[in-house]
């Protein structure tokens, strides 16, 4: 099961064990329930203090509960936590086991404190680069407090439940049988959604900061690089973001990534996360900006409001928030979102195993996409706009030579159709002969370019037609002492190493408007 390079990474994850601790397994005579004993024996031979126990006490199988030794810990996993959750296994043993978990000590306060009785539900598949964070919040929350329990489900073996439960979209969250949340949550997130008390909180201790001299808003790329830039000068830097990594965590393998030949997207933001850290940098996370107010005179302050109530100044600011997805913008499309209409093929096609459905974009990636999902599903059928495919020559040999994926060019769709509770037909137009068809189906991926994160600026400064942040060559906006990076400018070409190059700029650019703008001695000079 765990080959012998990843048995001596875990053997030396395990010399971190504080405590003795009991893998505790319920199985049937199922295929998967003899390849999870398998696991679970040769992680007990990793560590003299993991002991692996069969009971066949619950009602999931398979199943197992990792608990300290004498203690019920909250913390199950329904199937095999391999593939992007074997890291979800490897932090719950060692957790359970009493090393400490790297959160913020104030986090883990609130979530001691946390009242009430809690059993979470998380259904997540294999390929699914977002549900390890989901996984690993929860499985950490029912560490600290004994009124939380968690179980992480895969849904590729407990089709069933999947079913019963309508879930077409992952990591799906439940808590005490009923929705929860879908998508990607940190544990801040989560603890949010359950102290209502925790949001004005947050803000009221927000409030309190001392001004900045550089700001950023966006925790992606691009943000990331401008705050490590910008600490490196010595001058006090924050960067507020709802979610730290932006649409890098949703991007499954990075090959183009100068002096790196492969990363995942969860990896990298991992690491660039931890570099940020390493500096004197004041992340605040989950945090919305929904308003930017320009300073009342020159050099003054600039105030930057966040959906919380609370407000930021600086005297400098940096725009990176980023892209998202784009939508179609068609009838049924956000009835249906989750129930059939997904946006990550490497997360939710697992869920459509043995079904058909179709992917919206000819770009490298949709037709990445539906490259992927051929795999998996009955029959991929892609739809392109243009009257030719845009993606690389390579990746369409690929596409066309796959026997279970037909291409529309000259598509508009239309229409998503589907019976109340989940999707079953598209309606499409073929822009040459003017001709409407309907296509039944029970998935649609929607891979058709990004749209900026803007909508909070508009009337504030300038955008383009296509609402992107319109900047100089020093990343400079129309705004004095305001300057953007990354993918919701203008700059072209959409790129992790592109944006981060950006960032960086802009921070430069930030710090020479500063020593130019503030009195001298206010602003540490350049080493």
């Amino acid at each position: 099961m765990l080959d012998a390079n990843l048995k001596n990474q875990l053997k030396g994850y395990l010399t971190r064990l504080q405590k003795p601790i009991e893998l505790v397994a319920s199985l049937d005579d199922s295929p998967k329930s003899r390849e999870m004993a398998e696991l679970l024996t040769e992680v007990a031979e990793q560590s003299d203090k993991v002991t692996y126990i069969r009971r066949d006490d619950h009602a999931r199988r398979p199943s197992f509960a990792i608990n300290a030794v004498g203690e019920d810990n909250g913390v199950r996993f329904g199937g095999l936590p391999m593939g992007h959750e074997f890291t979800s296994l490897v932090l719950a043993l060692l957790q359970v086991g009493g090393h400490p978990a790297k959160e913020s000590e104030a986090v883990m306060a609130e979530a001691r404190a946390l009242q009430g009785s809690f059993e979470f539900e998380t259904f997540f598949s294999l390929t699914c680069q977002n549900c390890p964070d989901v996984v690993q919040a929860l499985n950490l929350l029912a560490v600290l407090n004994p009124n939380v329990k968690h179980t992480a489900i895969d849904g590729g073996v407990f089709q069933d439940e999947v079913e019963a439960r309508g879930i077409m979209a992952v990591p799906a969250v439940f808590l005490n049988g009923q929705p929860f949340g879908q998508g990607r949550m940190s544990l801040e997130q989560i603890l949010a959604k359950l102290d209502t008390g925790a949001a004005d909180r947050a803000a009221a201790e927000l409030e309190k900061k001392e001004a900045f001299e550089v700001l950023v808003v966006g925790g992606g790329p691009a943000g990331a690089a401008a705050s490590i830039y910008a600490a490196r000068k010595g001058i006090r830097t924050g960067i507020v973001t709802e979610r730290f990594g932006g649409q890098v965590l949703d991007t499954m393998g990075i090959e183009n990534f100068i002096s790196v030949s492969h990363t995942e997207g969860p990896k990298l933001v991992a690491q660039l996360e931890q570099q940020v850290r390493d500096y004197a940098v004041d992340i605040m996370p989950v945090q919305a900006a929904t308003a930017l107010v320009p300073a009342a005179t020159p050099g003054g302050m600039i105030e930057v409001k966040l959906a919380s109530g609370a407000s930021l100044k600086s005297r400098t600011v940096i725009l990176a928030t980023g892209a998202r997805w784009r939508q179609m913008g068609v009838p049924g499309e956000q009835e249906y979102r989750n129930k059939g209409v997904a946006y990550c093929p490497h997360c939710d096609g697992p869920l459509f195993k043995g079904k058909r459905v179709a992917v919206i974009g000819g770009g490298n990636s949709g037709v990445e996409a539906a490259i992927d999902l051929a795999g998996i599903v009955a029959h991929v059928t892609l739809f392109e706009f243009d009257d030719k495919l845009r993606a690389d020559a390579v990746l369409q040999a690929k596409l066309r030579s796959l026997p279970n994926v037909t291409v529309h060019t000259s598509a508009l769709t239309t229409e998503v159709h589907g019976d109340g509770s989940k999707v079953n037909a598209l309606s499409y137009k073929n822009r040459v002969t003017g001709e409407m068809h309907r296509l039944e189906l029970e998935g649609i991926f929607v891979q058709i370019g990004l749209v900026p994160n803007t909508e909070w600026l508009k009337g504030t400064l300038d955008l383009s037609p296509r609402g992107e942040i319109e900047i100089d060559s020093h990343g400079r906006t129309s705004l004095p002492g305001v300057f953007a990076a990354g993918d919701v400018t203008t700059v072209p070409f959409k790129q992790i190493i592109i944006a981060m190059g950006e960032g960086s700029k802009a921070a430069l650019s930030a710090f020479d408007h500063l020593i130019r703008q503030v009195p001298a001695g206010e602003v540490a000079q350049a080493a």
